[in-house]
């Protein structure tokens, strides 16, 4: 690879100086400088994943690429893994049963693709449908999907488009590559070999694996199962002991108890309808004390409603979405208090929370609108949550 070539970069972040120190000839632009730009310039230019296609750096560039294209002659055998929710945790314990292999991952999480070795066996990449949106040329080996639901519409413009950039590698793959998909999605035309599946137990089916022999239950229990499939696939082992080692992160359906011994549940990841579903379906039987609220970014949260709709569920509305999940909650019939703020929430759930329930937060919403990241935000709920009175 020539390391030595003239590229642009459109973006300053850890991504683009990830590529300035593998191409020291970089250019790196944003839009404070991007009246230097030489907007009939055909070099190679590429987008740091965060840039919008309307971003008006976007629309006067040409040769657009991403920084997996740049590596698309070089990349080892790869594993690209995408989907709404549970990507970082498939990633992560792909990484965790692969790395005797010889893999590392990155990608949008952890370590950008510039700074990956290319000397590595394997290369397991967490894929946002951003980066998929500038990526032209290069291509998995192995795709693992987690199923698509609404999210990051302002970016793409449509919940149309950004399904259709989650599905974009599959119609690139050629003949000997395999993609692991939810089946309504079937109908794609590719050269790969695919291999679709409904839900946890009709992947366990297809790969003979026995659910039992597992530690976790979902919404972690697909991710396992898509890591357990990529071993299986690539060295015909299915590796129950390496998965249970594995160790979710924090902020992730996250169970803890108070100083009453009350159960409560962080779950402050879930930025999105489907993951705050996902969350809820293991206590579908229990009471719940629900917070939800954050900057939803102006996603539709009906679905949520539809599927909560029957649960014993009270809901605590905090963030910048207050009104509107308590006018939605009014609409379902369920009962909702309008908190604000994570404070005020926890407090009231206090007064009725007892050892027969569990409180929890899955927001359904980013967090940007009252903190800095949404690890802020759970670890703002666990300090509330502890240093609640004693009665």
């Amino acid at each position: 690879m020539d390391y030595q070539k003239e590229i642009r970069v459109l973006g300053k972040g850890l991504t683009a100086q990830a590529i300035k120190e593998k191409f020291p000839n970089a250019l790196l632009y944003d839009e404070s400088d991007f009246h230097h730009y030489d907007k009939q310039s055909s070099e190679l230019t590429v987008v740091s994943p965060g840039i919008p296609p309307h971003n008006e750096m976007i629309k006067n560039s040409k040769n657009i690429i991403s920084d997996y294209d740049l590596f698309s002659e070089s990349m080892p055998f790869s594993i690209w893994i995408s989907g709404t929710n549970g990507k970082t945790t498939t990633t992560q314990m792909c990484q965790h049963i692969l790395k005797e292999k010889n893999s590392v991952c990155g990608g949008n999480i952890g370590t950008p693709t510039s700074k990956l070795p290319l000397d590595s066996a394997i290369w397991i990449l967490e894929t946002s449908s951003f980066t998929f949106h500038y990526t032209n040329k290069a291509k998995p080996n192995l795709y693992l999907l987690l199923p698509i639901s609404e999210d990051h519409i302002s970016w793409h413009g449509s919940f149309e488009e950004y399904k259709n950039a989650k599905l974009k590698p599959i119609s690139m793959m050629g003949e000997g590559e395999i993609a692991i998909i939810p089946e309504e999605y079937s109908y794609i035309k590719t050269d790969a070999k695919l291999i679709t599946y409904k839900n946890s137990d009709d992947l366990c089916d297809k790969f003979n694996i026995d659910k039992s022999k597992i530690k976790f239950k979902e919404p972690f229990l697909l991710d396992a199962l898509l890591a357990l499939c990529s071993k299986k696939i690539l060295f015909d082992v299915i590796d129950y002991e390496n998965i249970n080692t594995y160790i979710v992160d924090k902020h992730k359906v996250e169970e803890f108890k108070d100083n009453h011994n009350r159960l409560w549940i962080d779950d402050s990841k879930a930025t999105n309808v489907d993951a705050t579903i996902n969350a809820l379906r293991p206590y579908k039987e229990e009471k719940i004390h629900l917070i939800l609220g954050g900057d939803d970014k102006g996603a539709d949260l009906k679905p949520l409603f539809e599927h909560i709709k029957e649960y014993n569920i009270t809901i605590y509305a905090i963030g910048s979405n207050t009104n509107k999940l308590v006018s939605l909650s009014n609409e379902y019939n369920l009962t909702a208090y309008e908190c604000k703020i994570l404070e005020n929430a926890v407090k009231l759930i206090d007064k009725s929370h007892n050892q027969k329930s569990l409180a929890m937060l899955s927001p359904s919403a980013a967090s940007l609108d009252q903190f800095n990241s949404y690890k802020q935000r759970g670890e703002e709920f666990k300090r509330l949550v502890f240093t609640l009175r004693e009665n």
